[in-house]
């Protein structure tokens, strides 16, 4: 039980340290030996737990995406209106990516990278599937206009990525009305 422990914290120790380099000097800058001296592990011990760079930065994706769709979705209530149950689920995210702002910076780079494959991509998407669901139903109903998801989520997603990244730089403070004023925005560009 002592040796499953150690490896379970081994494997978490490595995520921690692929989510700080990444962070701190961009995908390409995080080599597995940094990674390794980072995790205080020695670099063959990386290969026990993930094949590949690839495969280790797919795998922190998943975890940190699994991460902020839990909270994305864990206080909307299915028997609000539509547009109650997208500002709740608006809002846990875009208080997710300021209580958690080395995930929320992880997660943007991965928007931007091909060391995420295809699979693992499609992956991550299936955690949004509660929100997708949502705008099937308002779409259905006539309070959502007609559009794919992914142009939904660019829409009232991305842009809230951007005024994170612009917070985290101190170039903007994102307070509640600020987050009422963009989740309205968001809101509006999407009903009909």
């Amino acid at each position: 039980m002592a040796q499953l422990q150690k490896s379970i914290n081994k494997r978490l120790a490595l995520l921690k340290a692929t989510l700080q380099l990444v962070n701190n000097g961009g995908i390409q800058g995080a080599s597995m030996a940094k990674i390794a001296k980072e995790a205080s592990i020695s670099p063959a011990t990386i290969y026990l737990f993930f094949d590949s760079k690839q495969e280790l930065l797919n795998q922190l994706y998943l975890s940190v995406k699994s991460n902020f769709a839990q909270v994305a979705f864990s206080s909307h209530a299915p028997g609000d209106t539509i547009s109650k149950q997208f500002e709740t689920i608006w809002h846990n995210m875009a208080q997710y990516k300021l209580a958690h702002l080395e995930e929320a910076s992880f997660l943007s780079q991965c928007d931007n990278t091909p060391m995420i494959d295809d699979q693992t991509r499609q992956e991550g998407l299936l955690f949004l599937t509660p929100l997708f669901d949502l705008w099937k139903s308002g779409i259905q109903a006539g309070i959502i206009k007609e559009y794919s998801p992914y142009l939904l989520y660019a829409h009232t997603i991305y842009p809230m990525a951007f005024l994170m990244n612009m917070h985290n730089n101190q170039l903007c403070i994102v307070n509640q009305d600020l987050l009422n004023s963009s989740f309205k925005m968001a809101w509006d560009s999407i009903k009909t």
